[in-house]
């Protein structure tokens, strides 16, 4: 345990309320095999979460175990395949039709060749 950053005043320099929360992936049971690897691959073998916002050890130890659930969470859950897409055949006319006209912009703004 440490010290607790933050509120408190007095009762946070003396009190030793900051939770630091670790889960060791590699041993826990509570993972599938395949959210076991995405997780080992995202977090690494060890999730650690740190919580010094309340005045309270016991919340913050609640607060630290909630940080560590969200990030195994996240990792856990599969991505999506991105699936390849084309742009349209007017969008690409669009974007063609833009270019030419900043192209006609920008020529309209040099100088007269007489000069």
């Amino acid at each position: 345990m440490s010290r607790s950053s933050g509120p408190g005043g007095q009762h946070a320099q003396k009190s030793s309320t900051r939770v630091e929360a670790l889960l060791d992936v590699e041993a826990s049971e509570g993972l599938t095999e395949a959210e076991r690897n995405r997780v080992l691959d995202r977090l690494g073998a060890v999730v650690r979460a740190i919580a010094q916002d309340e005045r309270s050890q016991l919340r913050n130890r609640e607060l630290a175990t909630e940080r560590v659930l969200e990030q195994v969470r996240k990792a856990a859950k599969p991505r999506r395949k991105r699936t390849a897409t084309r742009p349209t055949k007017a969008s690409q006319e669009r974007r063609l039709d833009d270019k030419r006209q900043r192209g006609q912009t920008k020529r309209l703004r040099r100088p007269p060749d007489g000069a």
